[in-house]
């Protein structure tokens, strides 16, 4: 098993270095070919604790090292991305069953918006007949049910606590795609969960009108980040974490600072 995988990937590292491609990418996508393919040869199963795809990878990263320590040098990114490769690989079972789970939670989410603007649609009919067949009272009464009906369709305890659940879940799509970059995740993996993140992103953005200084920066801020994000993961580079890291402080703050401004807002209509 272990001369297995040591010849295949020194076969792979040699032939990266003669044709000039040996470069960080080239070496994740190796380490991960190379644990796949010898694994699947050896029907060995992806389990959690499996102790023949820890000897595998183990075998990989050391075979990665001793194939370019030769060189001399720093070789700190080789290694770890002989390590993101491994790990990738072992993991490439779970996270399609991770990415079949968030497709069934989107269709669940939909199904649960749409249930929810069915309320809203009943409930602004309702009211609208309510306030329809009362057009011969006298004006007094008409006054306090036109008057009741708006405090119930404007509620601003309710926008807030969408405004909320939308950060929350704009945060959390963030966070997920943090892991799952981290943790070998699939491009597309990642990506669908920064598609989470703005369209929750996008359902949590405060009117302009309260856009002002320090919020509407961190904003702009925000969305260059997701579109960096974005780009980087489409051209696969190695600086994604990186900068979905920074995307993840950036959307922390933003919402705090958002927060503030909401506060400030409920305080004067007090």
């Amino acid at each position: 098993m272990a001369n297995n995988i040591k010849e295949q990937i020194k076969a792979d590292l040699d032939l990266a270095k003669e044709t000039g491609q040996l470069r960080i990418e080239r070496i994740r996508e190796i380490v991960k070919n190379a644990v796949l393919q010898v694994g699947s040869e050896l029907k060995f199963e992806l389990q959690e604790g499996s102790k023949d795809f820890r000897i595998l990878v183990r075998e990989a990263v050391s075979t990665v090292i001793e194939n370019l320590q030769e060189r001399g040098g720093e070789i700190k990114e080789e290694v770890t991305a002989s390590i993101e490769g491994a790990l990738e690989a072992v993991n490439s079972k779970r996270h399609e069953n991770i990415a079949k789970t968030q497709a069934e939670v989107k269709q669940l989410q939909a199904k649960l918006d749409d249930e929810e603007d069915k309320i809203q649609q009943e409930v602004d009919g309702i009211l609208a007949e309510i306030k329809e067949t009362n057009t011969e009272t006298s004006s007094h009464v008409k006054n306090a049910i036109d008057s009741a009906i708006n405090t119930i369709q404007n509620s601003e305890e309710a926008g807030l606590l969408k405004k909320r659940y939308a950060q929350l879940q704009a945060q959390l799509a963030i966070v997920r795609a943090n892991l799952a970059a981290r943790y070998g995740g699939r491009g597309e993996e990642v990506n669908n969960y920064l598609e989470d993140a703005k369209k929750w992103y996008s359902q949590a953005r405060p009117n302009a009108e309260i856009i002002v200084g320090n919020v509407k920066d961190k904003h702009l801020q925000l969305d260059d980040k997701l579109g960096e994000a974005g780009s980087l993961i489409a051209r696969r580079e190695r600086q994604i974490k990186q900068v979905l890291k920074e995307l993840l402080m950036s959307a922390t703050s933003l919402f705090k600072d958002k927060e503030s401004v909401e506060n400030e807002k409920e305080t004067v209509h007090k």
